[in-house]
């Protein structure tokens, strides 16, 4: 019962403190510069996941003498 809870605390926590997710996406370029078209003419594109974190505002840090 304890590993139970202990687990879904972990998961809970793990879940309020996950990054957000935004997908990604740039045309494929060839060898020889150009943008790369498929069969539907549309440019192939390269698409990634990447994590975005919030950004936390602080304080300056003082210079030092």
């Amino acid at each position: 019962m304890k590993q139970l809870i202990a687990l879904l605390t972990i998961t809970i926590a793990a879940g309020a403190f996950a990054a957000e997710e935004k997908k990604v996406c740039i045309d494929r370029v060839g060898k020889d510069g150009k943008v790369v078209v498929g069969k539907d003419g549309k440019p192939q594109q390269d698409c990634k996941v990447v994590k975005i974190h919030k950004k936390l505002e602080g304080t300056e840090v003082p210079v030092k003498k």
